[in-house]
C-alpha cells in the first residue's frame, strides 16, 4: 500500500486553524487535481480515507467539470450513493435511478458568437474547441490537444468540422484547450469584459482550459442544491475539497472549503484549510484531519 502522509502533523495544523468540523455531513470531492493526480486514478489511501468517513456515516459526494460519462467510474470507485454533479454543475444526475435533476445548458445564440470568437484568424490556430452535446464531445478535428484529452477522460472525440454549422441545440458546455495559459488568461479576461455573469459562466478548470456553461452553473450552486435543496443539510454541514478557480464557488459556499496543496494562490486563499497536493495524498489528509 502506497505510504499515507504524516496524518499527525495534518490533525495538529488542524487543530491550530481552530476549525470546527464536527457537523459536516456533506463531503464533496472534485476530481482532477484533487482526488486523481497524474495517474488519473484514486489513490488506495485516499481511497481508504473517504471509506472510513462514510463508515462514520459522512454522504459522499463528486463534483466535476468532467463530462457525466467520464465521471462515472471515479463515482462507482468511492461508492457514492448521491446524485452525481458534472459539467461544472450544469449537469445533476443520479446514476442509480437515471433521474436527471438538472441540466442547464449555454443558450445557442450565445454559444454561436463564442464559436464565431474562436474562429478568428488569431485564435483559430492556437485553440483546441470542445463542444458537449448530450453528453457526447464534438470538436472541429482531432488536434494534439482533443486526443490527449480523450485519452485521459475514455471519451472519443466526435469530429464533424466547422462546429457552427453542426450545431442546433443548446449545448451543455464549451471549452477551449490551448497549451500556452497566458492565451487561457487572455480568453478569459477578454470575454468576461464581454459577457455579463448574468449571460454566461466563465472559468478555468486547469490553466490551459477555457469553459463556458450556462450563468447559473458553478460548483458552489451545485453543492448548494445537493446540500440543501435534496439533501436538507444547511452549508455549515457541508466540507468541500478542490484545486482550482471553478471550484472557489463551492469552497466558499461550504462550512469547510479545503483547497488542494497544488492549487493556485487565489484558489488557497478563499479555503478554510490547505491540504498537501493530491501527489501527496492531500485529500486523504483532509479527511483525516477533520472527519475522522
Amino acid at each position: 500500500m502506497q505510504k499515507m502522509i504524516d496524518i499527525t502533523s495534518a490533525v495538529n495544523r488542524a487543530n491550530t486553524a481552530g476549525i470546527d468540523a464536527t457537523d459536516i455531513q456533506l463531503l464533496v470531492l472534485d476530481i482532477d487535481g484533487t482526488i486523481a493526480g497524474v495517474s488519473n486514478e484514486i489513490s488506495e489511501p485516499v481511497k481508504q480515507a473517504i471509506k472510513a468517513a462514510q463508515r462514520k456515516g459522512v454522504q459522499v459526494a463528486v463534483a466535476t467539470g468532467r463530462m457525466y460519462c467520464s465521471a462515472l467510474r471515479f463515482y462507482e470507485e468511492i461508492g457514492s450513493t448521491l446524485p452525481l454533479i458534472t459539467y461544472q454543475g450544469a449537469l445533476i444526475k443520479d446514476p442509480a435511478t437515471q433521474h436527471l435533476h438538472r441540466h442547464l445548458r449555454v443558450s445557442q445564440p450565445l454559444a454561436l458568437q463564442l464559436l464565431d470568437y474562436f474562429e478568428l484568424p488569431e485564435l483559430r490556430s492556437l485553440l483546441s474547441i470542445h463542444c458537449y452535446v448530450d453528453d457526447r464531445l464534438y470538436v472541429r478535428e482531432l488536434t494534439p490537444a482533443s486526443i490527449a484529452y480523450g485519452e485521459r477522460t475514455g471519451v472519443q472525440p466526435i469530429p464533424v468540422g466547422d462546429l457552427r454549422q453542426f450545431l442546433t441545440i443548446e449545448p451543455t458546455k464549451i471549452l477551449a484547450l490551448c497549451d500556452d495559459p497566458a492565451v487561457i488568461d487572455q480568453l478569459l479576461g477578454t470575454l468576461r469584459g464581454r459577457y455579463t455573469p448574468a449571460e454566461l459562466y466563465l472559468t478555468k478548470s486547469v490553466a490551459t482550459f477555457f469553459e463556458a456553461t450556462h450563468p447559473a452553473v458553478n460548483k458552489g450552486e451545485a453543492v448548494r442544491y445537493l446540500a440543501e435543496e435534496i439533501l436538507g443539510l444547511p452549508a455549515s454541514s457541508v466540507m468541500t475539497i478542490g484545486d482550482n478557480f471553478n471550484d472557489v464557488e463551492m469552497l466558499v459556499y461550504a462550512g469547510l472549503g479545503v483547497a488542494m496543496g497544488n492549487a493556485p494562490a487565489e484558489v488557497k486563499a478563499v479555503a478554510k484549510w490547505v491540504a498537501p497536493s493530491v501527489e501527496q495524498d492531500g485529500a486523504a489528509a483532509a479527511i483525516e484531519a477533520f472527519l475522522l
